[in-house]
């Protein structure tokens, strides 16, 4: 859910019990370096990842294509 974009941090929360510190602690410890400091950049500041600062038009914490129907 972390390594997802459009998962805000407090949906990993409130599934998780993990806070936003800790999430980041953890994907710190399971990635390589250079992974890490990847998505650190790309999710820095992304309105998708944090609630506050997401629209409120937004009422889903994925995209609408993740989960396909076959």
């Amino acid at each position: 859910m972390a390594w997802e974009d459009r998962t805000p941090f407090d949906a990993i929360e409130k599934s998780f019990g993990l806070s936003e510190p800790q999430v980041i602690e953890l994907m710190r410890s399971q990635l390589k370096r250079s992974s890490f400091e990847l998505w650190r950049k790309r999710v820095t500041g992304r309105a998708t990842k944090h609630i506050a600062l997401r629209s409120k038009e937004v009422q889903r914490a994925f995209c609408p294509t993740q989960y396909k129907n076959k």
